[in-house]
């Protein structure tokens, strides 16, 4: 299952403003390259809607259906907010309606 969190008003590259809705999936167990000590994390997206944001207000709280997944990407320059230092990533994260089964992920 997946929670909705928060909405946000966007911009298009063509210049038009849409709303996307912000997701975030289950609790998970990460471990940090650094310090090799585990922390607690969730995985979140967005995606877009077509509600205005009086609507999407309304709908913080929901919960979803599925999960959110990982999946590689081109190769992109991201600013870690809270240390303004720049990393490299070649992933982002999706919402997907069917969650990926064991199967999928060790097959």
């Amino acid at each position: 299952m997946v929670t909705i969190i928060g909405s946000e008003k966007r911009m298009s590259t063509t210049g038009k403003e849409f709303h996307v809705m912000i997701l975030q999936g289950d609790i998970e167990v990460a471990v940090s390259k650094e310090t090799g000590k585990p922390y607690l994390t969730a995985r979140k997206t967005s995606i877009p809607c077509t509600f205005d944001e009086s609507i999407a207000k309304t709908l913080i709280g929901h919960q979803l259906p599925g999960g959110i997944e990982r999946v590689e990407v081109k190769p992109y320059e991201f600013v870690v907010p809270s240390t303004k230092k720049k990393i490299k990533l070649s992933h982002s994260y999706l919402y997907s309606k069917e969650p990926a089964t064991v199967m999928e992920v060790v097959g």
